[in-house]
């Protein structure tokens, strides 16, 4: 037993239960060599009566006969059996006792060597068995996977832990870890559609049924969160959305750019040189009409 595992814990009902465990092991042993030297069953029985003080035991003892009981003794071979309850189970004289009668120390404490030099260790050491050791630290009772499932109502979060048949959290080492690899696609998805962006989770979703390839992210439902706290502080903060004009001028300051790009390649230079004359001879008779009009006005 580490004594380290106890203080923190306040578990201290494991040193009872390693001694115990012990001591039950121990009179398990003795009850084996008693059979393996074909004792007396006499000798058997005032051993297992000396053991189980309780009447009601001594008197089921004594109440088999000999063979019966021998055949009974062969299930203690592993160990006694004993339950110690609270506030009712064994005293400390009890197990003194007890471990009097298996062989073993006082104290349930052994000297154990190191197996690397072999030289004992400076102090003895509590060995016995526990036998309460899993709790719930299965695999089984642990193994989960989510696709879809229940959110946050505040921020649209999975929520979290196998209970709530929540999500893996993917927290801020984790984003750092992506931001130093550069994955930014991978960090965006994680961080809205798979999060708290609930139009793209919709979007997101039609795609996938409808078999298209893509990701069309919005703002994260955590962000208007922020927002409405800083709304709480008197602090007005507006995202600035583009008007449908002003994104219909970008696409066609696009196309003006694209179709730009085009006509400076080496294959267009003869088309754009006749278009640049014919702008300059335009330009010429445009500047002679306006000298007309201007004539005809002053006349």
């Amino acid at each position: 037993l580490n004594p380290l595992g106890v203080p923190s814990r306040m578990n201290v009902g494991q040193v009872l239960e390693t001694q115990l465990g012990g001591v039950a092991k121990g009179l398990g042993k003795k009850i084996e060599e008693f059979l393996e030297k074909n004792n007396p069953v006499k000798q058997i029985r005032s051993f297992l009566k000396n053991v189980y003080e309780c009447p009601v035991a001594q008197k089921h003892f004594d109440s088999m006969d000999d063979q019966i009981f021998m055949e009974f003794v062969q299930k203690y071979k592993p160990g006694i059996h004993m339950s110690t309850p609270v506030f009712d189970g064994a005293k400390e004289s009890d197990i003194h006792s007890m471990s009097e009668m298996a062989g073993l120390s006082k104290s349930g404490q052994v000297w154990l060597y190191d197996g690397m030099t072999g030289e004992r260790f400076s102090q003895k050491v509590t060995v016995g068995y526990a036998y309460i050791l899993k709790l719930h630290h299965l695999v089984d009772e642990k193994i989960h996977a989510r696709s879809i499932g229940p959110y946050s109502l505040v921020t649209q979060q999975p929520l979290g832990g196998k209970a709530q048949f929540g999500g893996q959290r993917f927290g801020e080492m984790e984003v750092w870890a992506l931001e130093a690899y550069g994955a930014a696609y991978t960090l965006q998805e994680l961080l809205t559609v798979k999060s708290d962006d609930v139009l793209g989770r919709n979007k997101i979703y039609e795609s996938i049924v409808k078999g298209r390839h893509q990701l069309e992210p919005g703002i994260p439902e955590s962000f208007k969160v922020l927002i409405s706290e800083l709304k709480s502080l008197c602090l007005n903060v507006e995202l600035l959305q583009k008007s449908e004009e002003e994104e219909k001028e970008e696409e066609e300051e696009e196309k003006e750019k694209i179709q730009e790009g085009i006509e400076s390649s080496p294959a267009s230079e003869e088309v754009t040189g006749n278009k640049a004359e014919e702008k300059i001879s335009k330009a010429v008779s445009e500047e002679s009409n306006e000298e007309i009009d201007t004539a005809e006005v002053t006349a």
